[in-house]
């Protein structure tokens, strides 16, 4: 794990097993930062894959593939978005726990 000082308050939102681009904060926008995902995965196989997209970006980031073994993830992201808000998509096998800074 990158030793870091956070120097901004950090928000978290929970998404749900199942979600599809679920917006991080309440409207989300560019500059909104992700510093990490807790993923908790109950269901092995095809449904525990977790993505991550920047804001309107067609480019979709998958942090966690499908196939994951059960158990709890944390990773590290420390991105700061450029075209919108954050979207968390959680197959139906995985819950996600977001944390940075959302607005």
């Amino acid at each position: 794990m990158p030793a870091h000082a956070t120097n901004y308050i950090t928000d978290y939102e929970s998404v749900p097993a199942g979600s599809v681009a679920q917006v991080l904060g309440f409207n989300g926008a560019a500059g909104d930062i992700l510093e990490r995902l807790v993923i908790n995965v109950t269901t092995s196989g095809a449904t525990s894959e977790v993505s991550v997209i920047d804001g309107s970006s067609p480019i979709k980031n998958v942090i966690l593939p499908a196939n994951t073994p059960v158990g709890s993830y944390s990773i590290y992201v420390g991105a700061r978005s450029r075209l919108g808000g954050w979207k968390v998509s959680a197959g139906a096998g995985s819950s996600v726990f977001a944390v940075g800074s959302f607005r």
